[in-house]
């Protein structure tokens, strides 16, 4: 299952609109190309997703309940962008990106994936405030049938959890998560089986989001396109919210306009 490749062409050019403000000019600032993937399966009671948790040493979101996937490699390029430096602008790079989710599901969780399989439903690009900035693309696909492991090094442990029960378990205090892992869930939890799902995103044009951060009475809130306050980072001001809230209890997504 793949997108059209004038999806991917449509949803370039909304990258580049969204993203264009928040160019960067310091070069340690430019983020890395990455990918994730998100593999889902049909469980007892409804669709499970499979979360790594990564090494708590890790510099990067160490002990983070993760979806596998990592940064964009030149050996992921292929041939016709062989040496060619990873730009996301380019709606070609949209196989680059699929090609990095099968290298990193096979390396992080010894997961056999196609890349055919994979569509691609969001793209993440942080605050430049970030101590580390990687722009990431999102996938979801089917889950492999045979037994997971994790690979040990960067992944200590594997679980397949069904979104909701993900989102309970970090609101609890059991596991951490962080935000795009989060919201993806999130949205994910809206879905009765895999099938649903991955007709959705074949059906839609992938989600941009690029990250402003802000606060409320001390409470941290991650602002997205579409929210009242996102142009101006004033969360308080009033109207259509697209937040996570980001309290020491209970993280919750608010979202006035849910995607259909």
């Amino acid at each position: 299952m793949t997108d059209s490749s004038a999806s991917n062409s449509a949803a370039s050019n909304s990258a580049e609109d969204k993203t264009a403000s928040a160019t960067p000019t310091d070069p340690n600032k430019i983020p890395v190309g990455a990918a994730t993937v998100v593999l889902m399966r049909d469980g007892e009671h409804g669709p499970e997703v499979l979360l790594a948790r990564r090494n708590s040493r890790l510099f990067f979101a160490g002990g983070a309940w993760v979806f596998p996937g990592g940064r964009i490699d030149l050996a992921d390029h292929g041939d016709e962008y062989a040496g060619v430096p990873f730009d996301e602008s380019d709606p070609g790079f949209i196989e680059v990106a699929r090609r990095a989710c099968v290298r990193e599901a096979a390396e992080e969780a010894d997961a056999l994936i196609a890349a055919a399989d994979l569509v691609w439903m969001s793209h993440w690009t942080p605050p430049m405030e970030a101590p580390k900035r990687f722009s990431t693309f999102f996938f979801i696909g089917p889950a492999p049938e045979h037994v997971l492991t994790a690979d040990g090094g960067e992944i200590h442990e594997l679980a397949w959890m069904a979104p909701a029960d993900a989102m309970a378990r970090r609101n609890a205090g059991e596991i951490e998560l962080i935000p795009p892992t989060f919201i993806t869930l999130a949205l994910l939890s809206r879905f009765a089986d895999l099938a649903s799902a991955l007709a959705h995103y074949a059906s839609s044009l992938p989600e941009h989001f690029v990250t402003r951060f802000a606060s409320i009475d001390g409470t941290a809130i991650a602002m997205y396109d579409e929210d009242a306050g996102y142009a101006t980072g004033d969360a308080s001001l009033p109207g259509a919210r697209h937040r996570l809230w980001m309290g020491e209890g209970d993280w919750i997504y608010e979202r006035s306009v849910w995607p259909s």
